[in-house]
């Protein structure tokens, strides 16, 4: 997901006070130190009275006005000659602008800590260290030579021990250059695929170097510390969540070691219900789907941390209005996402169901908002699996099934047949998902089961012909699939069809054959549980040529790949439902007696 950054992105921090008081002198060091003049601003022109905050992030430069414009005139220079080393990255310019930064950092940390209580002795060196830090900037551009030698010089280690530095724009300005240098594109520009494995390769070194030296923890850390009402901490909170999005991209199984070692997961939890919007709001929203996407453990502490609670109590708001524009729409997306992905966990699936989750889905469910595809998505993901079996019933006792099966009709259905050879839209395919989950764990012979049943019967068998319906539209996508892999297997060696079938199934099911095994799973239970049904569906299937016997051999494939092994009951592993094997056993078996 492209995220936009605040307006300042493309702007610097300043080491300014945000009302604008003093003014931020930028000097670049020289390969000698310069010992620092103690007089150098005397007088009361000097603006020493600049204020200092309460995290000691001090504005004054201690300058006269002539002083200012003829340091203006050497930061400029100072910048012009930062360009002309990032043009031509050699390795001795690298090592040159390395030595320049460690110089900067040593004499900052020496100043600082011999003059502690007088920031008029270390300013100048803040300001060179300021200078230092994003003239680092450009290494970004050569992370093949670049980025070993930052690792093995130890500057990787003086740059995340800035973290910690007390002047939190300085702080910010090393999120700038980390989030630049680990970019997902850096050196991506040349199209050579040997020079992208060796900046891939240069890259994993930098993010272990990073590693080793606790950055995960010192940037979730200094979050609290960064106050967004201002702009430049704004920006530093936006880089930190990118650093995050990057070093995940590149070893999604760190996203564990994140949220184990931090306190991450609570920061997003509590920053998502921010009760304005804003570009990191979006983006903590992102980072939290990222972290609970196949990762069983940061889904189990989402539920401790009252993940299930938050995200619907913010979800909530969007029941009765639409998200202001598409940033905010896709904050509203990720949160939907992140608790689909949740909702895998069965104590999870509990906790859904005790927050009245089911209620919340079925209101927006009724609203022709953008929440509504949303909502039944998350309830076909909340319904499945035996764990789902109390939501199943608390989804029928909310009246769910009137409200599920005049979505799953539409508007105009009963008379316009839509193209067959579309493909059924995501609503369709999460309802199917929702109405598969009810047979599935519903009793038998229930009250609620049997309203079930009666929704295929009302109507004229309405529900069924729409099934029917649907069924065609998948064989003819399925049919188009087989096609293009049968002629992928002309060209493929005798040796390699196996290696390659799990991928063809796969490309099944996402070209027809998923839809048409659910809609099948669903016409097995209803033919086989009421008579009437059972009548009005073989007679539509005889009319196209086709009898039970296809609905069993889909079954059949079904059953062929399905995983056997048993679903637990709980998250204790002492009692277990039956698993989705036997259970299409049951029903083949069932099915194939009465056909004899």
């Amino acid at each position: 997901m492209d995220v936009t950054a605040p307006e300042i992105k493309d702007q610097p921090p300043k080491l300014t006070s945000s009302n604008g008081k003093g003014k931020r002198r930028a000097t670049v060091e020289d390969e000698e130190d310069v010992d620092m003049d103690e007089n150098f601003a005397p007088g009361g022109d000097a603006d020493y009275f600049a204020e200092e905050d309460d995290e000691g992030r001090f504005f004054g430069g201690g300058l006269t006005s002539e002083q200012k414009e003829i340091l203006s005139i050497f930061e400029n220079a100072a910048g012009e000659s930062v360009q002309e080393d990032s043009e031509e990255l050699s390795i001795t310019a690298i090592r040159r602008m390395l030595l320049r930064f460690e110089r900067a950092v040593n004499k900052n940390q020496d100043l600082r800590s011999k003059y502690s209580d007088d920031p008029t002795k270390f300013i100048d060196s803040e300001a060179d260290l300021d200078v230092a830090i994003k003239a680092l900037l450009p290494l970004a551009q050569a992370p093949v030579i670049a980025y070993p030698e930052i690792v093995k010089s130890g500057t990787v280690t003086l740059l995340i021990g800035l973290l910690a530095h007390e002047n939190a724009d300085i702080v910010i300005d090393v999120v700038e250059v980390v989030h630049e240098l680990t970019d997902e594109d850096v050196g991506n520009e040349d199209e050579d695929e040997e020079s992208e494995e060796s900046a891939e390769e240069a890259l994993k070194t930098l993010i272990e170097g990073l590693l080793e030296n606790s950055i995960l923890e010192l940037l979730v850390d200094n979050l609290p510390r960064l106050k967004e009402s201002e702009e430049s901490d704004k920006l530093g909170v936006f880089h930190i969540l990118g650093i995050f999005e990057n070093i995940l991209g590149f070893n999604p199984e760190l996203s564990t070691k994140l949220v184990e070692k931090t306190t991450i997961l609570g920061w997003i939890l509590k920053r998502i219900q921010s009760k304005t919007h804003d570009e990191n709001r979006g983006y903590a929203a992102e980072v939290l789907s990222i972290l609970l996407q196949d990762n069983q453990k940061n889904r189990q502490q989402f539920g401790k941390q009252d993940g299930v609670e938050i995200t619907l109590k913010t979800l909530s708001q969007y029941r009765r209005r639409e998200p202001v524009d598409a940033d905010e729409t896709e904050f509203m997306e990720n949160i939907f996402v992140a608790l689909c992905s949740a909702l895998s966990e069965p104590a999870v699936k509990a906790q859904f169901l005790e927050a009245e989750g089911t209620d919340l889905m079925l209101l927006m469910m009724k609203q022709k908002l953008q929440a509504k595809s949303r909502s039944i998505k998350v309830l076909n993901h909340a319904m499945s699996g035996v764990a789902g079996s109390a939501i199943c019933e608390a989804f029928i006792e909310a009246l769910g099934l009137r409200t599920l099966f005049s979505a799953f009709m539409g508007k105009g259905t009963k008379k316009s047949k839509p193209l067959a050879n579309l493909p059924p839209s995501e609503d369709t395919g999460h309802i199917l998902g929702i109405i598969s989950s009810l047979f599935s764990n519903i009793a038998s012979d229930s009250p609620a089961r049997i309203r079930l049943l009666a929704k295929f019967v009302e109507s004229n068998y309405e529900k069924v012909d729409k099934l029917l319906d649907i069924r065609d539209g998948a064989k003819i996508r399925l049919k188009a699939t087989d096609a293009a892999i049968e002629a992928e297997k002309q060209d493929v060696d005798e040796d390699e069809v196996s290696e390659l079938e799990a991928t063809w199934y796969l490309r099944r099911l996402d070209g027809g054959l998923y839809t048409l095994q659910t809609v099948d799973y669903i016409l097995a239970w209803v033919i086989m549980e009421d008579d009437g049904i059972r009548t009005h569906a073989l007679q539509m299937l005889d009319r196209k040529n086709q009898s039970l016997k296809d609905i069993l051999n889909t079954l059949r494939i079904f059953h062929e790949n399905v995983d056997d092994a048993p679903e637990a009951l709980s998250s204790s592993d002492s009692e277990h439902a039956p698993s989705q094997k036997e259970i299409l056993e049951g029903l083949i078996s069932a099915l194939d007696t009465s056909d004899g």
